[in-house]
């Protein structure tokens, strides 16, 4: 993991006032893992003191971040075998995080491209 600088330091604190937590996810190291209920994400630390999505937004699935795909017409969130159905509630849930993610990734325009 990079050494954060204050300004990664206050993202972070932005994200905690938000009920964001902490978490490790040893298979990205060089990312910091964020997650709210049953949403995680993962932040890669920008030299300019920000940080960009490292990939999307996802549902947790035994404690791992899941990847969002179509199987026989039907959205689910798979984690190596194991899946849970990406309903209306979940999908909303994520997008909901997301947005969160991006106020406090880039407050002053909500611009997720901005580095």
């Amino acid at each position: 993991m990079p050494e954060l600088t204050p300004a990664h330091v206050a993202i972070l604190e932005r994200l905690r006032d938000r009920g964001c937590d902490f978490v490790a996810f040893p298979m990205y190291a060089s990312c910091v893992g964020v997650r709210r209920g049953n949403c995680a994400a993962l932040l890669a630390p920008l030299e300019s003191g920000g940080f960009r999505l490292f990939g999307a937004p996802g549902w947790l699935i035994g404690g791992q971040i899941s990847v969002r795909v179509t199987r026989d017409g039907k959205e689910w969130f798979v984690w190596k075998k194991q899946a849970v159905e990406a309903t209306p509630e979940r999908i909303a849930e994520i997008a909901a995080f997301a947005e969160e993610l991006n106020e406090c990734l880039f407050p002053e325009s909500g611009d997720p491209t901005r580095e």
